[in-house]
């Protein structure tokens, strides 16, 4: 038996589209792990398609014993993995994502945005745009800087139309 101070949670960030397989081989070896996956709906010309996919493309969460670290990277499946600092406070939202998850109810990812961040338009006719975000809590939209006039123009821009610049 593992002492459970030497078990180490790990946020894993999987190479493209091998989050299923990344958490089919922790299963294997045996290691506690969580792949948050949602039902997906697309409808094509004439059919309907339901498929699960990760809520967090590109990441799965593993505990793994320190001594069998390297066994999470036999199968080229895994980029990096990130240790856990605070492992109370990411149980707690582990267990609030699980528990979304298992609500049923309808969801999307959207980027943690706060006021003043530089953020970039990825979709819609303001694509490849960068801004800053107004307000949050009453999302307004983005802030599109005019350096030259010293001005800003506010635009209302969807949030899943947002990414969240470094």
């Amino acid at each position: 038996m593992t002492d459970p101070a030497d078990l180490t949670w790990f946020v894993c960030h999987t190479r493209p589209r091998c989050e299923k397989k990344f958490a089919a081989l922790m299963a294997a070896e045996r290691f506690e792990h969580y792949l948050a996956l949602v039902t997906s709906v697309r409808r094509y010309r004439q059919q309907t398609k339901r498929f699960t996919k990760p809520l967090f493309p590109g990441y799965v969460f593993a505990q793994v014993p320190a001594e069998k670290k390297a066994r999470i990277y036999q199968q080229d499946l895994l980029a990096r993995a990130i240790p856990v600092t605070d492992v109370p406070a990411f149980l707690r939202q582990l267990a609030d994502v699980k528990a979304i998850v298992a609500s049923g109810f309808e969801l999307s990812l959207l980027p943690l945005l706060a006021k003043g961040r530089r953020v970039k338009v990825t979709g819609g006719p303001l694509h490849g745009l960068e801004g800053y975000v107004d307000d949050p809590k009453n999302p307004a939209g983005i802030v599109i800087s005019v350096d030259v006039l010293q001005q800003g123009l506010l635009v209302r821009v969807p949030v899943e139309n947002l990414e969240a610049l470094p």
